[in-house]
């Protein structure tokens, strides 16, 4: 399973701290930790709403095998973005499409007004009820989440772990009857779909 993470524009211990808890997250789950190949685009300030640049970024790691990635655009990639990250990240996974690639998922963490569609799955995380359900008016496929209660627009990439919330739109059958959980446990709850489909 290849994912790239998109962060926004923020400081990067954010998203060194979202990669570190990602990392341990796979290694302590069911995900065979060696299938997991996690790439972090390294644009910062406005290159993150360059779908350009991310594509770049993106054949170079296929065409150098670095990060273990398969010579081939037929590698399925998870897209996990956050913010303004999410910008150029729609954009590249279309890009990637384009040029023959396969898009496994996209997850958008708070990425407020931007569209979202595509003919790969969509998720959207969110940190606060509004920021869902408006969100989703522009586009959002199944399997949803959002803080409840509420937490700063930061909070959900620094430590998604601790964010409390509701999955919503499930076709999942495996989250909690309550469908409340973690942020963190919703994301596993993806992973672990994507890589066993």
């Amino acid at each position: 399973m290849n994912i790239i993470i998109c962060s926004g524009i923020h400081e990067p211990e954010l998203t060194e701290s979202f990669r570190v808890g990602l990392l341990d997250l796979v290694s302590n789950s069911a995900i065979a930790p060696n299938t997991a190949n996690i790439l972090i685009y390294p644009g910062k300030d406005v290159l993150v709403l360059s779908a350009f640049h991310i594509l770049q970024f993106l054949r170079v790691s296929v065409a150098h095998h670095r990060y273990r990635l398969t010579d081939s655009l037929e590698s399925p990639i998870i897209f996990i973005s956050f913010s303004a990250g999410v910008v150029g990240a729609i954009g590249a996974a279309h890009l990637w499409q384009l040029l023959g690639g396969r898009v496994k998922a996209f997850i958008a963490i708070d990425g407020w007004g931007v569209p979202l569609e595509g003919n790969f799955p969509i998720h959207r995380m969110s940190h606060d009820y509004f920021t869902h359900w408006s969100s989703c008016l522009l586009g959002s496929g199944q399997n949803n989440f959002y803080a409840e209660p509420a937490v700063d627009h930061l909070s959900i990439w620094k430590s998604p772990q601790t964010v409390q919330g509701c999955c919503v739109d499930s076709s999942i059958e495996i989250i909690p009857p309550t469908g409340r959980l973690t942020a963190t446990e919703f994301l596993l709850m993806l992973l672990k779909h994507y890589e066993a489909n």
